[in-house]
C-alpha cells in the first residue's frame, strides 16, 4: 500500500467518524451573544429615562414579579423602531451602562460584544406589531402560570386589574414552533406571541410566564404588578367555592382610563423604594 493511498483512507475515516458525531450528537441552542449591525444609533435617550428603565427591573423584583429572569424595555423616543433593554443580565443588577439599543430585528445596536437576551424578540416583534406601545415586561410572575396552563381564563377581579376585563389570550407556543425549549428565541416566535397578544395589554406564555404592554413604562409596570396580584386573589376566590362576581367589560374600560392616571402614585413610591433615592 503507497503512503498516498494511505493517507487518502486515513482521511475519509476522519470525515466519515466526523459525520457520524455530528448526526449522533444532540443540537444543543448557542447563548445569545450579542448580535451587533453597523446601523447608526437613534441617538442617546435622556438620562430620565434610563432611569426609570433601570428602577423598572428593580420595582418589579421588589414586587415579586421578577427574579433572576424576566426583562423590562421602552420604545426609543427618537426612533420607533428602536428600543432599549439592558444586556442579559438579572433586573436587580441593572445599572445605566447595562442599557443597550437594539433594532426591530433583534439586533444590538453597537452592543461591544455583550450578551444580549435571547427572548429579546418578544420586544422586538411586539414594538413591530403594536405602534401604540412604548414599554413591554416579560415575566414568570408564579401565580398567573395556572392560567396559562389550565382551562380556567383570567378574570379581572378588582380595579386595579382593569386592563384584564377586555380579555387574556395565551399563547401556546406549539402551534407556532411545535415541541421548543419554550423560549421565544427567534423572530418567527415572537411574531406569533405578537399576533396571541394582539390587541390586548397583556397575554399569558403557556408553561412559561407572561407579557404585559403599556403606553408608558410607568403604566407597563403597574400592569405587571396587577396582572401577578389578580392572578393570587383569583386563586384564592375560586378556592372559595361557588360563583365569582369579575369586572364587565366596560367596568374595566371605565376602571383602566382613571388607573391610566393615577398609576404615577404607586410608581413613585415604588421607584423609591427601588433607588433607594
Amino acid at each position: 500500500m503507497t503512503r498516498t493511498t494511505t493517507r487518502a483512507r486515513l482521511i475519509i475515516s476522519r470525515l466519515l467518524m466526523a459525520a457520524a458525531l455530528a448526526t449522533a450528537a444532540p443540537v444543543v441552542q448557542a447563548p445569545a451573544l450579542a448580535q451587533s449591525t453597523a446601523a447608526p444609533s437613534a441617538g442617546p435617550a435622556e438620562p430620565a429615562l434610563i432611569e426609570d428603565l433601570v428602577a423598572a427591573g428593580r420595582i418589579l423584583v421588589n414586587q415579586g414579579v421578577l427574579d433572576g429572569f424576566g426583562h423590562v424595555s421602552v420604545r426609543h423616543p427618537k426612533d420607533p423602531t428602536r428600543f432599549l433593554m439592558a444586556r442579559s443580565v438579572a433586573p436587580a443588577l441593572v445599572v445605566a451602562d447595562d442599557i443597550v439599543e437594539h433594532d426591530l430585528d433583534g439586533n444590538g445596536i453597537d452592543a461591544k460584544g455583550r450578551t444580549l437576551f435571547l427572548e429579546r424578540f418578544i420586544h422586538a416583534e411586539v414594538y413591530r406589531a403594536r405602534p401604540d406601545v412604548m414599554a413591554v415586561v416579560h415575566s414568570h410572575s408564579p401565580a398567573t402560570i395556572p392560567f396559562g396552563a389550565s382551562q380556567v381564563p383570567m378574570r379581572a377581579m378588582f380595579h386595579n386589574s382593569a386592563f384584564l376585563a377586555a380579555g387574556v389570550p395565551v399563547f401556546e407556543i406549539r402551534k407556532a414552533g411545535g415541541m421548543t425549549n419554550m423560549l421565544v428565541g427567534s423572530g418567527a416566535l415572537g411574531k406569533a406571541l405578537a399576533e396571541a397578544l394582539g390587541d390586548k395589554p397583556a397575554v399569558l406564555m403557556r408553561g412559561h410566564g407572561n407579557v404585559v404592554v403599556g403606553p408608558s413604562i410607568q403604566l407597563a409596570v403597574f400592569r405587571a404588578v396587577y396582572l401577578e396580584v389578580n392572578a393570587r386573589l383569583q386563586l384564592q376566590a375560586i378556592s372559595l367555592g361557588g360563583p365569582i362576581t369579575y369586572l364587565e367589560a366596560e367596568e374595566g374600560v371605565k376602571a383602566d382610563k382613571v388607573n391610566e392616571v393615577i398609576s404615577a402614585r404607586p410608581w413613585d413610591i415604588w421607584k423609591k423604594q427601588a433607588l433607594g433615592k
